[in-house]
């Protein structure tokens, strides 16, 4: 039986406290792309970004309106790494966010899946900075 079924993640959303303030953020420090930013309501919209000549997933701004959604930003994997955004080259990304003031919290090391290092967004939420070895692309 052949399988037909075609599927991939498209976004994975993320919890901010301001609409504008991540757009900033992820667009002007990470370098990301603005796909769409819709007024949906008086208090909600639909902004999606994604990495620059990416491939693969986007993330869905989604500004926190519960108590525990607010109690949530920067903290929805429980202190450990969120996203992984996936580089071509490690040195030139991890050059440029150290410019744009990028809080690094664990410094660069080469493990046997690639060269890595960890930071912390402007929510509190940790990516991992990754450029895979061959094997891995």
């Amino acid at each position: 039986m052949i399988n037909t079924q075609k599927r991939h993640l498209a976004l994975v959303s993320i919890l901010v406290d301001e609409y504008d303030r991540a757009i900033d953020y992820y667009t002007n420090t990470l370098g990301f792309q603005l796909l769409e930013d819709t007024q949906l309501n008086e208090t909600k919209r639909w902004v999606v970004v994604s990495p620059s000549g990416g491939e693969g997933s986007s993330l869905l701004i989604a500004k926190a309106s519960t108590e525990q959604q607010k109690a949530s930003i920067g903290d929805q994997c429980g202190g450990r790494v969120f996203l992984f955004l996936y580089t071509n080259d490690f040195n030139r990304d991890y050059s440029q966010y150290l410019l744009r003031g990028v809080e690094f919290v664990r410094s660069p090391r080469v493990e046997s899946y690639g060269t890595v290092a960890v930071f912390r967004d402007c929510f509190g939420n940790l990516w991992d900075l990754l450029e895979p070895t061959k094997l891995n692309k």
